[in-house]
């Protein structure tokens, strides 16, 4: 396939799917954060003695990180860290969002049947400090180191070797991600520190799992989107620094 470069200074506006894609993006952080903050699923196997159990947001997350990589891949780190950053404002507005409706009086009949206990039990911590605080932190170090790697990857390697980037640069970000984000929630007591070991483990291996199993599918639509959009950016020249919009 012919590698096309953009023009310099082309408006996001003007890519046909890009729009779409940062939705799916942004859409599949937010719900895999509060489907992390209302269950952690037991896989009821272990593995060297560390037993498998995951917040059930993994089983989405990978998602977000399979979207990240396209985003990189096609069009650039710059148009990456835009959404990475779109989606850092996301899970900011939904964790107000979900402590504003968590400090608003309950009707009583709400209060019969589910009440306050109930919503505090499943949704109360993706509003609580200590898990947005990891959210937000895990996200943004996971996001940013794995867009890098794979920009600097693809460099590297002349744009040759696609799922050797997809899966090196998830292999980094998952683990700051996963390190992150279960270190500062075991620190405000979201985990206890005795489920750290295997919430480390587990989220890692699953979500690198995913990714790498995920490789077909995002080799189609790479070379759908690098077709249809005319682009196929290297970050030669880029600034990489992530305090940018």
């Amino acid at each position: 396939m012919v590698n096309h470069l953009p023009q310099v200074g082309r408006s996001p506006t003007s890519y046909k799917y890009l729009d779409i894609i940062s939705v799916v993006f942004v859409t599949t952080l937010v719900l895999s954060n509060i489907a992390s903050s209302a269950k952690i699923i037991d896989w009821g196997v272990s593995l060297f003695g560390i037993q498998l159990a995951f917040e059930a947001g993994t089983l989405l997350f990978p998602l977000g990180y399979i979207f990240g990589d396209i985003l990189t891949e096609v069009y650039g780190y710059q148009q990456s860290r835009r959404i990475i950053w779109l989606g850092f404002f996301s899970l900011a507005l939904s964790a107000l969002v979900l402590w504003l409706v968590d400090i608003l009086p309950g009707e009583a009949t709400w209060q019969a049947y589910a009440g306050q206990d109930a919503y505090d039990a499943i949704l109360g911590g993706m509003s609580s400090g200590g898990i947005v605080l990891a959210s937000l932190l895990g996200y943004w170090c996971g996001a940013f180191s794995n867009s890098f790697t794979l920009a600097k990857m693809k460099v590297l390697t002349q744009g040759r070797w696609l799922w050797t980037r997809t899966i090196g640069s998830t292999l980094v970000g998952e683990l700051v991600d996963t390190l992150v984000f279960i270190l500062v929630a075991s620190i405000f007591s979201v985990f206890p520190w005795s489920l750290f070991s295997t919430l480390v483990l587990t989220n890692y291996l699953f979500k690198c799992s995913v990714e790498a199993m995920m490789t077909p599918f995002t080799y189609i639509l790479v070379n759908f989107l690098k077709q249809h959009e005319g682009v196929d950016y290297y970050d030669r020249d880029t600034n990489f620094t992530p305090f940018q919009i």
